[in-house]
């Protein structure tokens, strides 16, 4: 094993195949390519790409598991997933430096939150069904009849993970999908594919079945979407962007499958002007810089009251001295590169248009700050950074607040809160039931919150928590948060509204999702009513 002079080890990888039935098979494909480390730009491992008979083989696979696993008890299943969680608990550290190899996020957060979180949504569902969180629903109908409903498996699953959170996406699609009886075949991100056979072998080593999950590698336009349109796949579910989700969800329809799709957002985060300064503005770089601004749920729209936002922003700009880029390795790193060249780009290019087309002013520029390239070391001057920026004085009708922009770019929207407010009159999704006693600010700040096509997450910080109740209750976004930001528990369901997506993952809600209701009547009268009988006598 050799390993770089920062500490990321580059493991002597193999090309890395398909893993089918229980262990790894040479790919029948000719094609290869390689993942790469954010960090340096340096390829670090060979990845052979499954065929269209590559993913037939792991489908038919999944099919023949299928009936023994779905009928093994639901405790039974709950004992492997169980030994799986703490095998990944065991693992961490390996597991987290492929993570942090493979994506370019620090140590000190794929140590103790991307393999973490995964490990606890395994034990979730393992928990839930083993404490008969598949029973169905009793009904006495009278004294002679009953109905009572059956949740079983859907079949053979197909799960699509995302290169941001590799690992911990694909444990979210898994630890349900298999709860419940299901098989499944997973492709990863081909950007960040490395830990995905590493974790489908610790599943096989906690005592799944051969065949019970596969993966396949492989891009979206040959490998993914033949995956989603084989005829023996009875669900979806994928984690990605908007329109690769929408493209996804309407192959699927087609063919009437179950669909979960974990989509984007332009997420709102509203600073209330009772708000506790220093926790908003915690929430706001949390909301924006973790992860480097790769995470679907940012709040990347900061509503600021205009009484509060030089404090606001004075606080916000000491504290960006925190964000420490840097080797990945380094346990005092929290700001890591962006995943890839491609994406790099993109991102750059929003943020060249935030100050030449938006003409939004630069508040905060971390390439001209300690977040400049030159600081790195010579070897991660190539990778992929992206230092932070933060705009303010941002309208509702620039381009770098209404699409989502996937990067660290920080945009403050300023709103009046003491000054006379446009009135506005709220639809009957967004009612707060009584406006009479609401703050005049709110009911604009809301509409102007609820404002975009998307609706995957949104947060409030304020000191009334009666008032963040009513809030919540009038934004549009599927995932809040009041005086916080960022965390999923896996007993929290997460999914998103209007274009961010359809169904939940995790929580007890997510169970249904990947299981279909048989409901049954039973008489016991000896007796069927019927209309079919002799015709009375007339008098």
């Amino acid at each position: 094993m050799a390993s770089t002079s920062h500490g990321v080890s580059h493991l002597a990888h193999g090309p890395i195949h398909p893993y089918i039935n229980g262990k790894t098979c040479d790919s029948s494909s000719s094609h290869a390519f390689h993942t790469i480390d954010p960090s340096t730009s340096t390829p670090v491992a060979l990845i052979r790409p499954a065929s269209h008979a590559d993913v037939d083989t792991a489908i038919e696979e999944a099919s023949v598991a299928f009936p023994a696993w779905s009928a093994r008890p639901a405790v039974e299943r709950a004992r492997i997933l169980h030994k799986a969680a703490n095998l990944l608990r065991e693992k961490n550290d390996e597991l987290a430096k492929l993570e942090t190899l493979d994506t370019g996020k620090p140590f000190s957060e794929t140590s103790t939150v991307d393999v973490v979180t995964g490990a606890d949504v395994v034990e979730f569902f393992a928990n839930l069904v083993g404490g008969a969180g598949l029973n169905g629903e009793t009904t006495q109908l009278r004294e002679e009849a009953y109905c009572y409903t059956r949740r079983e498996a859907l079949g053979v699953c197909a799960g699509i993970g995302a290169w941001n959170y590799p690992l911990q996406i694909q444990c979210w699609k898994m630890a349900p999908c298999l709860a419940a009886g299901n098989t499944m075949v997973f492709k990863p991100s081909e950007v960040t594919p490395l830990s995905s056979n590493l974790v489908a072998s610790i599943f096989t080593e906690a005592g799944l079945p051969s065949g019970v999950l596969n993966i396949v590698h492989g891009d979206g336009p040959s490998v993914g979407s033949y995956l989603v349109s084989h005829p023996r796949i009875a669900k979806v579910s994928f984690t990605g962007q908007v329109s690769t989700g929408q493209r996804i969800a309407g192959q699927a329809a087609g063919d009437m499958k179950y669909v979960t799709m974990e989509l984007g957002g332009k997420s709102p985060l509203l600073v209330l002007p009772d708000a506790n300064i220093e926790t908003a503005v915690e929430g706001a770089m949390m909301a924006n810089f973790f992860s480097t601004g790769q995470v679907c749920t940012n709040g990347t729209r900061v509503f600021v009251p205009r009484s509060m936002q030089k404090e606001f922003e004075k606080t916000l700009l000491a504290k960006m001295k925190h964000v420490r880029m840097g080797a990945p390795m380094d346990a005092d790193t929290n700001f890591g590169p962006l995943v890839s060249e491609q994406h790099l780009k993109k991102v750059q290019r929003y943020m060249k248009d935030g100050v030449e087309t938006d003409k939004a002013p630069v508040l905060y520029d971390g390439s001209k700050q300690h977040q400049a390239l030159r600081h790195l070391p010579a070897d991660l001057q190539k990778g992929y950074w992206c230092p932070p920026m933060i705009f303010t004085e941002c309208t509702d009708d620039m381009l770098i607040t209404r699409e989502e922009i996937f990067g660290p770019v920080l945009c403050i929207l300023p709103y009046a809160d003491t000054s006379p407010v446009p009135a506005i009159s709220l639809p009957p999704s967004q009612s707060l039931t009584s406006t009479s006693s609401l703050p005049p600010y709110l009911p604009a700040l809301l509409h102007r919150a609820n404002d975009t096509s998307l609706g995957l997450a949104a947060g409030v910080f304020t000191k009334d928590i009666n008032l963040a109740h009513r809030c919540a209750a009038a934004l549009q976004a599927g995932i809040l948060w009041v005086n916080s930001w960022g965390e999923s528990p896996a007993e929290m369901s997460v999914g998103g509204w209007k274009g961010s997506g359809v169904g939940v993952e995790n929580g007890r809600k997510a169970l249904d999702h990947w299981t279909r209701n048989k409901s049954v009547l039973v008489e016991m009268g000896g007796s069927v009513g019927s209309v079919f009988v002799e015709k009375s006598s007339k008098l």
